[in-house]
């Protein structure tokens, strides 16, 4: 697979703004942290829920469930912010199930099913990793930061060797992925979670390199699970607003799907750190 020059540049300079936007949001204070995780949420269920309304229209959509449940979502994700408690989190977000049990009810028996199931997909597909991201940030800000790092880094490794040295496909859901791409994106991205491990002062070098492991596995599998629902839908993107990179899961479906992982290794062998970014 060649590299195509002019989509190299326009992922590019899109992924420099995207950057900027993202640095500010991560190392800002608390409160833009959970400002962008809000901004995410949305943008991403949105999309979501676009998608699912073209995989199955006769699921009884109507014209108010989808906000319903991004308002739903929404609420629920600035609660877990003032929870800070990794065992009340779980019961307090259940205070949310009986609001999407009602909100489904009012439709049709028929479709009501299928629609809660749409929405409850959604919310543990996007809702819950973006709490868990928060939670991230609580034990220390180093590690969702490293996470956000480790993923645009196997991305960016795997475009580059998948276009030089790429012959293999990968999957049929992604016809452009390639093995040796994708081989290509974990061992950089492990190498450099070793890299980091080795000079840095928060944590150890095993710490960083299962992190790396986690954003090019596991982000690689979210990937192609997005890559599955825009098959399903028939379309190319989720949506347009990153030139080069499509939407917002298109940009955070990696982020979503490694995310569970990282926070479960953190919560069990990586204890709080304060981090002095400025």
């Amino acid at each position: 697979m060649a590299m195509n020059w002019p989509t190299f540049f326009t992922r590019l300079g899109s992924a420099i703004v995207f950057s900027v936007i993202m640095m500010a949001g991560l190392l800002w204070n608390k409160w833009a942290f959970a400002a962008l995780a809000s901004l995410i949420l949305v943008l991403c269920l949105r999309e979501y829920f676009r998608l699912m309304k073209i995989v199955d229209a006769e699921a009884g959509w109507s014209g108010w469930l989808a906000p319903a449940i991004i308002i739903t979502s929404l609420a629920w994700l600035w609660l877990s912010f003032f929870t800070y408690n990794y065992y009340l989190l779980p019961w307090v977000g259940l205070l949310f199930f009986p609001v999407l049990i009602l909100m489904c009810t009012a439709l049709s028996k028929k479709t009501a099913i299928r629609a809660g199931m749409y929405a409850l997909g959604g919310m543990l597909y996007i809702l819950l990793p973006m709490i868990l991201l928060l939670q991230l940030r609580f034990i220390s800000l180093v590690i969702p930061l490293a996470l956000v790092l480790m993923i645009w880094m196997n991305d960016t490794m795997a475009y580059i060797t998948g276009s030089f040295i790429g012959k293999t496909p990968f999957s049929e859901i992604s016809p452009k992925k390639t093995w040796e791409g994708t081989a290509g994106g974990a061992i950089f991205t492990i190498a450099g979670g070793a890299i980091w491990g080795h000079y840095s002062h928060y944590y150890n070098m095993t710490d960083w390199m299962v992190l790396a492991l986690f954003a090019s596995v596991a982000g690689t599998a979210g990937d192609l699970l997005k890559s599955k629902i825009k098959r399903m839908a028939g379309v190319k993107d989720s949506g347009n607003i990153m030139p080069g990179h499509g939407g917002a899961l298109d940009r955070f479906d990696s982020l979503l799907a490694a995310t569970p992982f990282a926070f479960c290794y953190a919560y069990f062998f990586m204890p709080p750190v304060h981090v002095a970014i400025f």
